[in-house]
């Protein structure tokens, strides 16, 4: 049977996105900072060799660079103001919510409610620009390091700093923007943007490979097909859910007795979402990016390191797949999904799992499912990510095609279009409440009773 909210949804029109002024205003407000997000990306920090630059990162694509480059938008390669990207706050946040669920005191904190929200958030801003100094020093020197500065010294590395943190700390800032006077998402918007900006050049570059003849054109034409069913298998799968029934007792208050209801706790199959791949990929490129900046000096150690585990390797997709999985078994237990403190706010509710006795037996049995849960959860996620290191590896696929890039664009898509639709549904209220016959009129308002004489 269909719930009322689902009817309510299903009826919801997109013509009427037009005459929703407050959402027009929203996504006009949105695009407005995504804008000004990749302005930014081209402005460069004071003092950088522009030629060297680019002959550097060139080199720099097949290690950690390509990664940060794709969730800069490019701004790294071009050594903008934004070159640190928002990914110094993400790392802040995965820290802060790692801390969360191993100390205790921070555990306490996250359940004191909206206080205790607002000063971990304020722990991720001090970790966000702790951070960015750190990040920002090692790569003003790393640029001197490799000769890329017009004028090297302490004044351009403190200014480099100063310049990357303050980029930093804005982007941040717009993100918060577009997240409370937006559309919702602004972190995951700005990293999405940033993605889909550099796709027009890379894809140019492929399609230019194929009219050269250095990439034959069933390649070219496999590659589209297999980027289409990737992205159908990531709505899929992103959208599956393992629905677990939980019942409440009846209860009385007064006189009354209210039947029990029933409900269903949703499972993701894909818990951790990015998080695991984001991870693995960042150790894994490791030794590449520390060889690129390393130059001439690579030493025995990192020579065997390179042979082995240079992406496209055996042991390299090995690891990578059990990095994979590794992550994202712990990233779920430890952040996303808690077996236990879902069975404490079960009971707490009086609800329970059929069949199963609240408290520690359901924290075993919801433990038990999401275990099973993360086989095909993890499986899928090292899926998406091998194939496309594969076709890079086997077709020299000319540009970073990752698993993580798509990941993140899909799930950001469908993530706004449900925040423009629940604005949506907000404006149609009534209307929706009509149409979905949730409330009668007309012939099927209730009749008045007899007056009383």
């Amino acid at each position: 049977m269909v719930s009322a909210v689902e009817q309510m949804a299903a009826n919801t029109s997109w013509a009427q996105l037009a005459k929703a002024s407050d959402l027009r205003s929203r996504i006009l407000f949105t695009l407005g900072l995504l804008i000004v997000c990749r302005l930014g990306t081209f402005i460069p920090v004071p003092g950088i060799d522009g030629t060297a630059l680019r002959d550097f990162m060139e080199g720099a694509a097949s290690g950690l660079g390509g990664i940060l480059s794709m969730f800069t938008g490019g701004a790294l390669g071009r050594m903008g103001i934004f070159a640190l990207g928002i990914m110094p706050y993400i790392s802040a946040s995965i820290i802060v919510q790692l801390l969360t669920s191993m100390v205790p005191s921070l555990e306490q904190l996250k359940k004191e409610g909206d206080a205790g929200r607002k000063k971990i958030n304020q722990y991720t801003r001090y970790g966000t620009v702790a951070l960015a100094t750190l990040q920002a020093y090692g790569l003003a020197a790393s640029l001197e390091a490799g000769e890329l500065v017009t004028d090297p010294g302490l004044y351009f590395r403190v200014s480099c700093v100063i310049t990357l943190v303050g980029g930093t700390m804005f982007m941040m800032w717009l993100g918060d923007q577009i997240t409370s006077r937006g559309i919702g998402n602004g972190i995951s918007l700005i990293i999405f943007v940033g993605i889909i900006a550099e796709i027009p050049a890379a894809l140019a570059q492929f399609l230019s490979q194929g009219r050269s003849g250095a990439i034959s054109p069933a390649v070219i034409v496999g590659v589209f097909i297999m980027v289409a069913l990737v992205i159908a298998f990531v709505v899929f799968m992103e959208r599956a859910l393992r629905k677990i029934h939980i019942q409440y007792p009846r209860r009385q208050v007064g006189m009354k007795v209210y039947d029990g209801g029933s409900s269903h706790l949703p499972i993701k199959v894909n818990p951790a979402g990015v998080i695991p791949a984001i991870f693995a990929s960042s150790l894994l490129l490791l030794p590449t990016t520390i060889s690129t900046f390393s130059g001439s000096q690579t030493g025995p150690v990192m020579s065997t390191l390179l042979a082995y585990f240079g992406p496209g390797q055996p042991l390299y997709l090995a690891f990578f797949i059990g990095m994979i999985v590794f992550f994202a078994y712990f990233y779920t237990f430890n952040v996303s999904f808690k077996p236990d403190e879902v069975a404490d706010n079960l009971k707490n509710q009086n609800g329970f799992v059929p069949g199963i006795r609240p408290g520690k037996k359901t924290a075993e049995y919801l433990e038990y499912v999401t275990n099973r849960i993360l086989v095909l959860g993890s499986a899928y996620l090292a899926a998406v990510c091998l194939l496309p290191e594969v076709l890079r590896s086997q077709f020299a696929i000319p540009f970073y095609f990752g698993g993580t890039s798509v990941l993140i664009v899909v799930s950001v898509t469908m993530d706004t279009i449900q925040q423009v639709q629940s604005h949506l549904l907000a404006h149609q209220y009534e209307g929706l409440i009509e149409k979905s016959q949730l409330r009668g009129k007309g012939k099927k308002r209730a009749r008045k009773g007899p007056s009383r004489r």
